[in-house]
């Protein structure tokens, strides 16, 4: 029914959303193994330290979570509210894993291992692969016992976590009234009072304006706000003169090309690794310096991969290490790669995985014919020459505008260039070019709330054009002083007025609907009712009209209605009901009554869960 699939768009799928916004598990699996020393300590639970590390890997998944929400805008978030979202996540993380190990919720080794064998990126031909398995863990940077032990501690916090969430009980009572009022039906009748007629003749005196001011500060809070000029440089707005392609400028880029092709060619990386898991590191390091010399002495790079190596997804493979890329294994491991001449073969190189011996080749490149790339080329050089024309007049009027403290400069040069203005822009404005994150970070800056109004350097738009900005005045946010407000708070004044005459006028209306039939309550009012339909909670009225509308009670008797009043800005309405259907929720077919239930549910396990949380952590020693 409609009205079930409104509840999950109302207000109880609103709360689920946002709590099902916020996880438990927000940092990545490295980090449950990140060091840390004292002082980069930013909690401790139960003596177990929260890192600086693991904080700012938090906020950073939070912070993207909410960036998604905005667009990627991060001017609008709050950092410092987000920093202390994740921290207490993180706290209630420590301390559900601690009861976790309390309780003994734990699985071994055993079961782990063969979890990650189903799993489907790990196998290959239905069957677990070590190749897959080692190439995920080389990509992590972890080991099988440091994977083990991460996964161990998440399943634990999920088994916790779910324990409380999934099970948690809901009376049939509480259901039942839930759907009742998500469900029932009424009727409505709405009338609109305008309040123009009844503005007319009314004043508000200053002592009047003082005192509504006083008692409503919080209607007249104001965001931060600039007044501010600014003047935008495109390429288009440039004469395109000396932009000409010579035979030289094409022969130089078709150098640049051939080098570059040359220099990006990929590589085949092989390597022997020697662990340090059944020996120690001089003894890893004398075994590897023993192969080396195998290898120089005659034996190949892949009979020594075979016979020594302890990578077990690339020994049968002669060593080749599939798809490497740079950060694979360590700094120095790519240093080595990037020295070796084709064939060659380095002396053994230490990592965190042990000892590496590795051979590199570059493959063989095809490289297009100066003929076939010269359209390209062409293309290619215009498009340098035009941006290093705009480069360099932006280069020269930033010194103008800067040392002028004028955006006058820009225009004067460039003729089609024009200084415009802008009053009141927030952080959501969408001005083209104000709502720029590097142009907000400079109208909004500390310099700019502590005075600066001197014109800005040359700032670069995310569509490569650029922008000057001089900032006139800044607003701050909080409460707008009465001097800047009284036009408001007369207006304000002027209109509660009227809503009050205006409601005495109706209150005979209203009475009368108590005890006479609307039919002819209407005919002696000269009010005029529009029949608005029908209406569940949370059905897309306005929310004064839906509050009034759903706190009168049900008529008592056909042909009678119930009513009351709404204010809406510049009217008053009159808010009627007809008929009341309360029996919808008897009619809900079994799966939407399902369905209901799981979502209550999960709304009761997340409270049952967080109250879990505020017990551990008033019984817990934090720091």
């Amino acid at each position: 029914m409609e009205s079930f699939r409104t509840l999950i768009k109302g207000w109880l799928g609103k709360v689920l959303l946002v709590l099902f916004l916020t996880p438990l598990a927000l940092v990545g699996i490295e980090g449950y193994f990140s060091g840390s020393n004292k002082a980069d300590v930013a909690k401790s639970v139960n003596g177990q330290d929260i890192s600086n590390k693991e904080l700012e890997s938090a906020t950073k998944n939070y912070k993207d979570q909410y960036l998604s929400m905005v667009k990627g805008d991060e001017s609008l978030l709050n950092l410092p509210v987000i920093q202390n979202k994740a921290l207490d996540a993180l706290v209630t993380r420590a301390l559900l894993q601690q009861q976790a190990e309390k309780l003994g919720i734990s699985l071994s080794d055993a079961q782990l291992e063969q979890m990650l064998a189903q799993q489907p990126s790990f196998q290959e031909n239905g069957k677990f692969s070590e190749q897959l398995y080692g190439n995920y863990l080389r990509s992590v940077g972890m080991t099988n016992q440091s994977l083990l032990a991460s996964l161990r501690q998440d399943h634990a916090l999920k088994m916790i976590s779910s324990t409380l969430m999934d099970y948690a009980l809901v009376s049939k009572s509480d259901l039942q009234q839930l759907a009742n009022l998500q469900t029932e039906q009424r009727t409505l009748h709405l009338a609109s009072i305008k309040l123009d007629d009844y503005k007319k003749g009314l004043t508000a005196s200053n002592q009047e304006i003082t005192d509504y001011y006083n008692k409503h500060k919080g209607e007249f809070k104001q965001v931060a706000a600039v007044d501010v000029d600014y003047v935008v440089l495109t390429p288009s707005l440039l004469p395109q003169t000396n932009l000409a392609v010579t035979d030289a400028d094409l022969k130089q880029a078709y150098q640049a090309f051939v080098e570059k092709q040359q220099k990006e060619a990929k590589r085949e990386v092989k390597h022997i690794l020697i662990t340090t898991d059944t020996r120690d590191a001089a003894a890893a390091q004398k075994l590897a310096n023993d192969v080396y010399a195998k290898i120089q002495a005659g034996m190949t790079f892949a009979q020594a991969a075979a016979q020594f190596s302890e990578d077990p997804s690339s020994k049968d493979q002669g060593g080749l290490v599939d798809a490497y890329a740079p950060g694979i294994f360590s700094t120095d491991f790519d240093n080595a790669v990037n020295a070796l001449k084709n064939g060659q073969v380095s002396k053994p190189v230490k990592t965190q995985y042990g000892y590496h011996i590795i051979e590199a080749n570059t493959q063989t490149v095809t490289i297009p014919s100066f003929e076939a790339e010269k359209a390209r080329l062409t293309a290619e050089v215009e498009k340098t020459k035009s941006a290093n024309l705009f480069s360099d007049t932006v280069n020269n009027l930033n010194e103008m505008v800067v040392g002028g403290d004028s955006l006058d400069a820009v225009v004067q040069e460039v003729k089609a260039a024009r200084v415009e203005s802008a009053k009141g822009v927030t952080l959501t404005t969408q001005n083209p070019y104000l709502s720029d994150l590097n142009v907000k970070a400079k109208i909004f800056s500390d310099d700019v709330k502590n005075g600066d109004r001197n014109a800005s350097s040359n700032i670069q738009l995310a569509n490569g054009d650029t922008i000057w900005i001089k900032v006139r005045d800044y607003h701050p946010a909080g409460i707008k002083p009465l001097a800047q407000a009284t036009a408001e708070v007369k207006a304000k004044v002027i209109e509660d007025k009227a809503y009050k005459a205006a409601k005495a006028k109706m209150s005979t209306i209203l009475a009368d609907f108590k005890t006479q039939p609307a039919a002819q309550v209407i005919a002696k009012s000269n009010v005029t009712f529009e029949n608005a339909g029908v209406f569940v909670r949370s059905q897309g009225l306005k929310r004064a009209i839906e509050r009034a509308a759903f706190s009168i009670p049900a008529p008592t008797k056909e042909g009678m209605w119930s009513a009351t009043t709404a204010k809406l800005p510049n009217e008053l309405v009159i808010v009627a009901v007809s008929n009341v259907n309360a029996n919808v929720a008897s009619e809900l077919p079994q799966e939407q009554l399902t369905e209901l239930t799981k979502l209550y549910q999960q709304f009761r396990g997340q409270q049952i869960l967080e109250d879990y949380t505020e017990y551990l952590k008033s019984h817990a020693k934090i720091k």
